[in-house]
């Protein structure tokens, strides 16, 4: 699981605890007066807060159009009569706080508190929701046809994502016009609440264990071979993607699977929310049929007997207490769609009785059986090489005290064991025989006092030998992403305050291969694992400083990089570098799980061949 993700049973209790409770944005003046003649245009208004947020409003006339019976409970209403203004919404949400009574297809006058939800509370960054709370119902006829819906396409969604924000206000585009005609979020929010449709739409975010899959209206907009759309820059932004929810509780209406260029077929339509966990979610009240397309799992070719294979895998918080199905199915990636690599560095091997705070630290009893696992599948006998870690001390999931591993085949290549390296002892680079760098402890730990590391994993670093040749890999799995603001942030461009410790990350590893080039120029060093960002990001770049390692992510078509989906977007987090020494080589990013329902991990591993 990437560090980024928040657990949704957590999360949901803190928004409703935080943002239902508090119901107004900060320095939103509330009223006691009400508003009587208010249509639901007035109160969404043309920016993204109400222009009566605080207020009471009075027998607001309006359709239901939503019941939604589970979560956030509530419906949502539209105005049959809209307005001329293309920037205010026509449909606004009703937070009940337990089933609603009413239907849809009721007409029905709302009295109640305007104010704006932000999910995940103020801290997260996002945009909030307008909704009516405390609400007094009255149904005044019920079987009405509703509203037309308006059709979300390809061609009504700007190919701007967002403003840029207001300087003065902090980056917020908050208190900014809407503008629908030229930025993609103000059009998404110039229909919050409003019943919208799409049609035959292409999948780019397989269906999560929450169900809900991502699509895009945009079908060329950054495609990539496989059906998925790239995030490949800060500034192109994939404008077609939505999150796809259904309002049918799941015991009445199972949410169909689907994987990255499957087709959700036929019409799709509901009103449309904004939500924590992806921003703006079509909640669908007739909900498409996925139409499969058939996307098989990849498997990398075997590597010559003069190449070094060498892999990177995030085997997502692996230890003893897993199911063997799932040892078993790593076991078949890595014998099958891998081919054997002769090196692989694993993230996320858990110690030996997983997420139970016990005090344990050993990982072996894990590594036996994935090892043995993979030996059934009829792959090597791999031995391994880790250091523990200090018990709590290198974040994760609490008390599962994940590190990193160097699987490796003992017939095709060998391992320089030099004893020693602990939690706490940094390995250093020395001048060794003919000329050639050393570490001084192997497998050995990369600066683990430096602050960067704090709460995080520490780069594991090891010497072997292919062919009698000297070989450096240095594992690792940098800093997550929590507590970055979403795409959908409010600030635009949204704050990325986890970079601060991956730049810090980046360079001491950065520092740490310069020393081994320095001590020999003609070094093969390779640094992989889960990066945790991308391949143009600045965590990257302060891996490259100096022309010390090259991303060989880039070594392959642009449209082909990335080895994880989310929300809607295929990007690169895991990766492998190289050193100038390593002048040829062959890459492949194995696209085994992210772009899948069925999911053994959530990151596909990647693999590097050359001729050391």
């Amino acid at each position: 699981m990437p560090s980024s993700v928040v657990p949704r049973t957590a999360a949901v209790a803190a928004v409703v605890s935080v943002a239902l409770a508090a119901g107004l944005l900060a320095g939103a003046s509330a009223s006691a007066s009400a508003a009587a003649g208010v249509r639901i245009h007035d109160i969404q208004g043309a920016t993204r807060i109400s222009p009566l947020a605080g207020q009471q409003v009075t027998e607001v006339p309006g359709i239901v159009t939503g019941v939604r019976t589970y979560g956030s409970k509530g419906f949502w209403f539209q105005d049959p009569q809209a307005d001329d203004n293309p920037a205010t919404s026509e449909g606004v949400f009703v937070y009940t706080g337990s089933a609603p009574t009413v239907a849809v297809g009721d007409s029905v006058l709302v009295s109640g508190t305007v104010g704006e939800y932000i999910p995940g509370g103020t801290s997260s960054g996002n945009q909030s929701l307008t909704q009516i709370a405390k609400p007094a119902v009255t149904v005044v006829s019920s079987g009405n046809a509703l509203p037309a819906p308006v059709m979300v396409s390809a061609r009504s969604v700007p190919s701007a994502y967002a403003p840029t924000g207001d300087a003065a206000a902090g980056n917020s585009i908050n208190a900014l016009p809407l503008d629908p005609d030229t930025y993609a979020l103000d059009y998404y929010e110039s229909l919050e609440g409003t019943d919208v449709r799409i049609g035959t739409s292409r999948v780019v975010g397989a269906t999560d264990p929450y169900a809900e899959l991502w699509v895009t209206v945009k079908p060329s907009e950054h495609r990539t071979p496989r059906g998925g759309t790239l995030y490949g820059s800060y500034t192109s932004q994939n404008t077609g993607r939505l999150q796809i929810q259904q309002l049918a509780p799941l015991a009445e209406k199972p949410f169909p699977k689907a994987n990255v260029g499957d087709v959700l077929s036929g019409t799709t339509e509901g009103p449309l929310d904004f939500n924590q966990f992806g921003g703006y979610t079509i909640t669908a009240r007739t909900l498409g049929t996925v139409t499969d397309q058939g996307l098989k799992r990849e498997s990398t070719r075997k590597q010559s007997r003069g190449e070094l294979a060498v892999a990177t895998y995030n085997v997502e918080n692996l230890d003893t207490s897993d199911p063997q199905e799932k040892f078993d199915a790593l076991a078949a990636a890595v014998v099958d769609n891998l081919a054997s690599p002769d090196i692989l560095a694993l993230e996320e091997i858990q110690d030996d009785n997983g997420a139970k705070n016990t005090g344990i630290v050993t990982a072996g009893e894990t590594l036996k059986k994935f090892t043995a696992a993979i030996t059934a599948a009829g792959g090597p006998a791999y031995e391994w090489r880790s250091i523990d870690p200090e018990n709590n001390k290198d974040g994760g999931e609490p008390g599962g005290n994940i590190r990193q591993v160097f699987l490796f085949n003992p017939e095709r290549v060998s391992f320089t064991d030099r004893p020693g390296g602990d939690a706490k002892t940094a390995t250093a680079v020395v001048e060794g025989e003919k000329g050639r760098a050393a570490l001084t402890l192997s497998p050995g730990r990369i600066d683990p006092a430096n602050t960067a590391w704090e709460n995080s994993r520490k780069p594991l670093a090891g010497e072997f030998t292919f062919r009698g040749r000297p070989v450096f890999v240095i594992a690792n799995h940098f800093g997550s992403k929590g507590g970055d603001e979403s795409l959908a942030s409010h600030h635009q461009p949204p704050n990325r305050s986890s970079e601060t410790k991956r730049l810090q990350q980046a360079q001491a590893v950065n520092a740490f291969v310069k020393d081994i080039i320095k001590a020999d120029c003609r070094a093969d060093v390779l640094v992989l694992g889960d990066i945790n960002d991308f391949e143009f990001s600045a965590t990257t770049k302060a891996l490259t400083d100096g022309g010390a390692l090259y991303p060989a992510v880039k070594s392959l078509p642009r449209s082909q990089r990335y080895s994880y989906v989310f929300q809607g977007n295929s990007q690169v987090l895991d990766q492998i570098l190289t050193s100038p020494a390593i002048g040829d080589f062959s890459y492949d990013s194995v696209h085994i799980n992210a772009e899948f329902a069925d999911q053994n991990s959530d990151h596909d591993p990647q693999v590097l061949r050359f001729r050391p």
